[in-house]
C-alpha cells in the first residue's frame, strides 16, 4: 500500500512534467532557468512543484510589468526608429539600382512597420533592377530627389515644415511616386496625412481606385481587397495630370508580418498589401 508521501508523488508527477517541457520552451529565459533549478533543487517533489508554480507566477509578473525584462518591444522599435533617422542624414545607395526610399519627416519621424520585402518580389517577378531595401531619406533633404519611389508611414498627429512641403509637392509634380499608409492603421496619422495633402496640394484630392484601374493588374490580378477580418477594403490614389502620384490606404498596406523590429499588431491592415504594393511599384515605374 502507498504511503501518503508516495501519494502525493504519485498524483504530482504529471504536473512536475506538464511544468518543466512550459519551461524548456518558455519564451522568458529567465523564466526558463529559473524553472529548471527549483525543479531539479527542490526536495521532495511536492515542495518542488511548489516552488516552480511560485516560480512562474512571480516571474511572468515581472515580466509583464516590464521590471527585469530588459528592453521592451516598443522600446526596441523606438529605438530602430531613430536609427532609421539617424541614417537618413547620409543616406547610401547605390543609385545604379532603382532604390525605394523611405521618408523621415516631420523633423524627425519615421517608421520601421513598413515591410520593404515587396522589392525582393519586384526583383524576383519582373525584369526591374531594383534595390530590396529601403533607403532611409530626409523629406526636406535635396537627395529625395534621388530616389523615384519612396514609402511614407508612421504613427500619431504630425506637422511637415515649410521645407518639407515645398519638397513633397516639387517631388510628385515632377515625376516622384509616393505609396503610403499608417502604421497600425492609426486615425491620428490619417487625419494628419490627409490636413497636409489639402495644405500642399489644394487643387488635387485623394480618391478611391476602381479595381479595374491597371494598378491592380500590372503583375498581379488583384479581384478585390480584404481588410484582416475578411471585409471590403479600398486604397486611394491622387492623380496629376493624368498621371498617377500617389497611392495611400488609411487601413494600411504596411506588411507588419514581414517588418522586422515591428511591435505593431497591424491594425485594420488589407490582407492583399504584397501584391498591392509589387503592382504600385511596378506601376510607378513604367507608367
Amino acid at each position: 500500500m502507498k504511503s501518503m508521501r508516495d501519494m502525493k508523488e504519485y498524483w504530482l508527477a504529471p504536473t512536475i512534467r506538464r511544468l518543466l517541457l512550459a519551461s524548456a520552451f518558455h519564451p522568458c529565459p529567465s523564466v526558463a532557468q529559473n524553472l529548471r533549478s527549483v525543479s531539479i533543487l527542490a526536495r521532495p517533489i511536492w515542495l518542488r512543484a511548489a516552488l516552480i508554480l511560485l516560480s512562474v507566477l512571480s516571474l511572468c509578473s515581472t515580466s509583464a510589468l516590464g521590471v527585469g525584462a530588459g528592453v521592451s518591444a516598443e522600446q526596441k522599435q523606438k529605438e530602430m526608429e531613430a536609427e532609421v533617422v539617424k541614417a537618413a542624414n547620409a543616406p547610401s545607395a547605390d543609385l545604379t539600382r532603382l532604390q525605394c526610399g523611405n521618408l523621415v519627416y516631420a523633423g524627425g519621424k519615421s517608421s520601421i512597420c513598413f515591410a520593404d520585402k515587396f522589392l525582393g518580389d519586384v526583383a524576383k517577378q519582373t525584369n526591374l533592377n531594383v534595390g530590396k531595401n529601403f533607403i532611409p531619406v530626409r523629406l526636406d533633404a535635396d537627395n529625395v530627389f534621388d530616389f523615384p519611389f519612396c514609402v511614407w508611414s508612421g504613427e500619431d498627429d504630425f506637422s511637415l515644415t515649410k521645407k518639407e512641403r515645398e519638397n513633397l509637392r516639387k517631388y510628385l509634380l515632377n515625376g516622384g511616386f509616393i505609396l503610403s499608409s499608417p502604421g497600425c492603421s492609426d486615425p491620428r496619422w490619417d487625419t494628419a496625412l490627409r490636413r497636409e495633402m489639402k495644405l500642399i496640394f489644394p487643387e488635387y484630392k485623394l480618391v478611391k481606385l476602381p479595381m479595374s484601374h491597371p494598378v491592380f493588374s500590372i503583375v498581379h490580378q488583384i479581384a478585390r481587397l480584404t481588410d484582416k477580418h475578411g471585409g471590403p477594403a479600398f486604397v486611394e490614389g491622387m492623380e496629376v495630370n493624368g498621371r498617377l502620384v500617389m497611392v495611400y490606404s488609411k487601413d494600411g498596406l504596411n506588411d507588419v508580418s514581414n517588418a522586422k523590429g515591428c511591435c505593431c499588431c497591424g491594425g485594420n491592415m488589407i490582407a492583399e498589401s504584397v501584391f498591392v504594393n509589387v503592382n504600385v511599384f511596378t506601376y510607378a515605374l513604367l507608367y
